[in-house]
């Protein structure tokens, strides 16, 4: 009879999961990984080829993640990219090593910004059909300079350099999008 298995993937990914909202990605070895799942390397190398095909399955799963986070993320706003900005903006803030992993990492896995962002959901499609249905005559230009505004200001608070309230952040993104408008 083979001896049953343990340690399963779904503890081990949970595990590296945790690892890098904690502490970021580079710290996910297989020693500290097998430490934090309770088990020794083998399980992680019975499982995954390597720690890199750990990592793409990681970073689809933070993905999912963000997508959940901002499905669930309070709307406040009618105005285009605002709820948008502030979901991104306070993912930062929240979780700051997951932030780094999807938006400021080199390693994207093969995947876009913009293809993180808009997700399974459509999410960057909905604003900028939106940013159409209030009558702005270029939205994917208007959505590119909000973008590296919101992004600028996601940025800004993972080095706390970044200290306005949900009130003051939702006025300038507010401001930022009908000055933009302007421009277009």
């Amino acid at each position: 009879m083979a001896r049953k298995e343990t340690i399963t993937k779904k503890n081990i990914l949970d595990a590296a999961f945790e690892m890098t909202r904690e502490e970021g990605f580079a710290n996910v070895t297989a020693r500290t990984l097998a430490a934090k799942a309770g088990c020794s390397t083998q399980p992680i190398f019975r499982i995954y080829k390597n720690m890199e095909e750990l990592g793409a399955e990681l970073f689809d799963q933070v993905i999912a993640y963000f997508e959940t986070y901002y499905v669930n993320f309070p709307k406040k706003s009618d105005t285009p990219f605002v709820n948008l900005g502030l979901a991104y903006i306070t993912f930062a803030q929240e979780s700051p090593k997951l932030f780094q992993l999807l938006f400021d990492s080199e390693n994207r896995h093969g995947k876009s910004l913009y293809d993180i962002l808009n997700g399974r959901n459509g999410a960057v499609v909905k604003e900028i059909n939106n940013a159409r249905f209030y009558r702005c005559k270029n939205p994917s230009a208007l959505f590119m300079k909000m973008w590296i505004f919101i992004h600028g200001a996601a940025c800004m608070s993972l080095t706390e350099d970044y200290d306005l309230s949900e009130e003051e952040t939702i006025a300038l993104l507010d401001q930022s999008y009908h000055a933009f408008m302007k421009t277009l």
